[in-house]
């Protein structure tokens, strides 16, 4: 008895085995995967947390992503800013947290950014002005195409880079 127990364990265990093995060949890879990025900036540590789209052949700016309209600085949740201390953002002081982070993209070359004190939400659907901690305005510079969203930390700042636009904020 205790043999036959054994031996169907055994097969229970095979049988489990090869079904996880089977699904997880099925799973395909995230279309907008999870990136992050940290650097020291100004003797604080920056961590931005976001989704990563790829631009796919699609007009991202005034097309995917209205002008005028607050948008997540990534894909599926609200991108998040980290710093350990107290920052100055384009000049203006920032309190040391985690922030949800925001542009906001314009037609011309100056656009919001926006460091929200709600730092979990899923996209902007919930996102609300009178929660924000820091706006700010920057120029936007327009580079070499990138595919795939990126943030970038360097002494000065950091910057978003996607399709044929840099997004630079100065950190001091």
């Amino acid at each position: 008895m205790r043999r036959l127990l054994q031996f169907k364990a055994g097969l229970l265990f095979a049988f489990m085995l090869l079904t996880s093995v089977a699904f997880a060949q099925d799973k395909k890879p995230m279309a907008s995967p999870r990136d992050s990025v940290s650097g020291k900036v100004a003797g604080s540590t920056l961590t931005i947390n976001y989704g990563s789209p790829s631009v796919k052949g699609r007009k991202i700016w005034g097309g995917l992503e209205p002008w005028g309209k607050v948008w997540r600085a990534g894909a599926n949740e609200a991108t998040t800013f980290t710093t350990t201390k107290a920052i100055k953002v384009e000049g203006k002081e920032l309190a040391a947290g985690t922030y949800g982070f925001f542009l906001l993209p314009n037609e011309n070359d100056t656009w919001a950014v926006i460091f929200n004190k709600v730092a979990k939400q899923w996209g902007a659907f919930k996102y609300d002005e009178k929660q924000d901690a820091l706006r700010v305005n920057v120029k936007i510079k327009k580079t070499a195409a990138h595919e795939r969203l990126v943030y970038t930390i360097s002494a000065k700042g950091f910057s978003l880079l996607w399709d044929t636009t840099e997004v630079p904020v100065s950190v001091k």
